[in-house]
Parts: structure tokens; sequence; C-alpha cells
């Protein structure tokens, strides 16, 4: 099995502009900080399910200092001028039923600029290619019901789908095991 902590994969976003998606780094704590100064309060709230104006250090170790085994997070990134700009970030945490299935939570931001151009998408496939290969059976998320964005991302992933509004917000479950999936680009180690 590659490894995940030097996941990376080339690809393209809804109007062609390329994107590398890789496996987040303890070095991606500055770019996050950016990143979130940049964000729309609208995007923060979907995302956290409360205003913030900014993380503190204990997020910024729990988003940017991961194991790949039982959070496994990616960053999706574009060029400015010399430098990586993040432009959106996914995650999942894995828990374990007592049943001894594997599931795992998801979480997304996407930086304003780029919503509605296809990075969530990505991100998604390929963390439910990677959490495929390591057993997990479903998703699952809690979003807001006017998170309309995320909620067409996950409609639209490819997978089975079960969304049941519960205390004023919408319980997605994605089956991972029922469908081979959408299709994503083969990712390298770093290394090619």
């Amino acid at each position: 099995m590659p490894d995940i902590s030097a996941y990376r994969a080339e690809c393209l976003l809804k109007g062609g502009a390329p994107t590398i998606l890789r496996a987040i780094r303890p070095d991606d704590r500055r770019s996050i900080i950016d990143a979130f100064k940049d964000a729309a309060p609208e995007s923060i709230y979907t995302r956290f399910f409360t205003y913030k104006k900014s993380l503190s250090d204990a997020e910024l170790s729990d988003l940017t200092d991961v194991d790949f085994d039982r959070v496994v997070a990616l960053v999706a990134t574009t060029r400015v001028g010399d430098r990586e700009s993040l432009i959106a970030g996914g995650r999942y945490v894995v828990s374990e039923s007592a049943s001894g299935n594997r599931t795992a939570e998801l979480a997304f931001m996407t930086r304003g600029d780029y919503r509605g151009q296809g990075v969530a998408r990505l991100l998604l496939a390929h963390l439910a290619s990677i959490a495929r290969q390591h057993d997990i059976q479903r998703f699952e998320a809690v979003v807001l019901p006017e998170n309309a964005a995320m909620l067409s991302v996950f409609r639209g992933c490819g997978l089975p789908v079960e969304m049941v509004m519960e205390d004023g917000v919408v319980h997605v479950q994605i089956h991972l095991r029922e469908s081979a999936g959408p299709k994503v680009p083969k990712a390298t180690n770093g290394t090619d």
C-alpha cells in the first residue's frame, strides 16, 4: 500500500486550471493561517458551525499533524507566481463501530474564490479511494442545510448516499463498498 503521507496527484479544476492534491504537512500551518484569513465568514461557519476569526495553536496542530492512519488529510494547491497557494482541504477521521465496521467522518473547506470549480469533488474522490484501500466502509458527515454546495458535492459523488435531516443538520452517509465509485487519477508517492 502506498505511503499516504507522500500522496500527490496532479488534477484539473472545472475551468481547466491545474491543481495539486497532496497530503497535508506540518509546514502547511502558515498556508492554513493565510487561507483562513482569506476565507469568507460563511465558509468558516459551514465548516466549523460557528464564526471565528482565527484558529488556535491546538486547532492548527490538529489540522496539520496527522498520522495518515486514523486521520487522513489532503490539501489542494495551485501556483501563484513562484509560491504554492492552498485553495482547499479535505480530511477524514476513522472510528470503529462495535461491529468492527470502519467508518470515517468527513470535513472539507474550500477558499471562496475556488468554490464551484470542482475541488471538493476531487478531494472527495481521492479520499474515497484512499479509504477503500484501508477497509473503510462508509463516510459520514454533518452538514448545515444551507450548505447547498457541499450537499450537491455529496449527491453527485457517484456513490450511494443517504441524507437525513435531524436536529437542524443534515446527516450524510456515503457508502464506499457498494460501488466502484468515481475514478481518480493515479497518485504518486512524491518520488515519481
